[in-house]
């Protein structure tokens, strides 16, 4: 029953907001009685606390095995950003935005562990793109780890990126053309150019 509790309540967070969902309205949608979910979590703030840090390991199991599985650096980084759409296709309402905002001390939280799981994934990433030829060698691989964390968590900033002025997609597949574009080689450049135009079709603001 835990696991369906975690698991209802996950998506009904990521659809409706964390701020939005009532212990009520989860109880309703699993079709139990609100005195069983607090058998199990002792309040909503328990519960918005698993859940945020239950997605975040199914995303980083995810990570791992796309980067065990890579091709390439370039591929790689697609790869990761369509799986994580993929896995977070009912978030319709800025949840980080959300969480941010009503549960801080949870956010700051998960801040540090995106960190850690994104720089180490994003090093290793860099170090092989560096290797194979397809990044420059006298990038400044923890330099720039950081500052991909850092771009890629500023584009969900919806005071800063408006979701009525920007698509998702759009701006993850923008910022990771922006990122390549500066640490490529020749040679990188040619199968980043080749990859977008396979695979991506034409963004629209």
């Amino acid at each position: 029953m835990r696991e369906n509790i975690i698991s209802k309540s996950e998506e009904l967070f990521l659809s409706l907001g964390f701020k939005s969902v009532t212990m009520d309205d989860i109880a309703n949608a699993i079709g139990i009685s609100k005195k069983t979910i607090y058998a199990h979590f002792s309040n909503k703030t328990e519960l918005v606390e698993v859940v945020t840090f239950s997605v975040l390991d199914h995303i980083s199991e995810g990570i791992d095995r796309i980067n065990a599985a890579s091709i390439n650096p370039i591929e790689e980084l697609y790869d990761i950003k369509l799986f994580v759409m993929n896995y977070l296709k009912n978030e319709r309402v800025s949840p980080q935005h959300q969480l941010k905002k009503y549960y801080p001390k949870i956010y700051d939280r998960l801040k540090i562990k995106q960190f850690e799981k994104m720089h180490s994934s994003v090093e290793n990433s860099l170090k092989m793109g560096v290797n194979t030829g397809l990044f420059r060698p006298d990038i400044d691989i923890d330099f720039i780890s950081r500052m991909y964390f850092n771009g890629m968590t500023g584009i969900r900033d919806i005071s800063i990126f408006p979701e009525s002025l920007f698509d998702k997609n759009y701006l993850f597949e923008s910022y990771l053309e922006y990122h390549l574009r500066a640490i490529v080689t020749t040679t990188g450049l040619n199968l980043l150019n080749n990859y977008i135009k396979s695979n991506l079709t034409p963004n629209a603001s």
